[in-house]
């Protein structure tokens, strides 16, 4: 199992960075051969299923997610969203939190713990420094992307 976290500070309110974040179909735009949908369409809201497809012909893996949390950012409170992972090759959690920073910017928070079955725990710190990379650069894309 592979624990990974990451920081942004943004020129963006909380409520915009929320907002471009929370577009999950977008969340593939960065990930080769991936795409995201969401169920039940319309706004997320706790129950929300994600489900992030990766692969190409018959060899695809599916990342399904579950909102487990749903606290968008309002007034003197920060948002919050929690994904649990309920696929059966990719576990664990993933959180987002999104609060005001100094200088009026705001600050973005990603931590996930992510657990690959049949992938040895030799193989957490490649997957941890992975997810790290690719998920900070595709944070970095929808951040930066209205």
């Amino acid at each position: 199992m592979a624990v990974f976290s990451f920081v942004r500070t943004v020129p963006l309110a909380p409520e915009e960075a929320w907002r471009r974040l929370t577009r999950w179909e977008r969340h593939g735009d960065t990930v080769p051969l991936t795409r995201v949908t969401a169920d039940p369409p319309g706004p997320t809201r706790r129950g929300t299923v994600v489900v992030a497809r990766t692969g190409a012909g018959r060899l695809v893996l599916d990342d399904a997610m579950e909102v487990t949390v749903w606290q968008p950012p309002r007034e003197g409170y920060p948002g919050r969203c929690r994904l649990e992972k309920r696929g059966r090759v990719v576990r664990g959690w993933a959180e987002i939190e999104v609060r005001p920073g100094p200088g009026g910017r705001t600050r973005v928070g990603w931590r996930e713990e992510l657990d690959v079955r049949f992938l040895p725990s030799l193989f957490d710190g490649v997957l941890g420094r992975s997810g790290r990379y690719v998920f900070g650069r595709t944070v970095d894309h929808l951040l930066r992307s209205p």
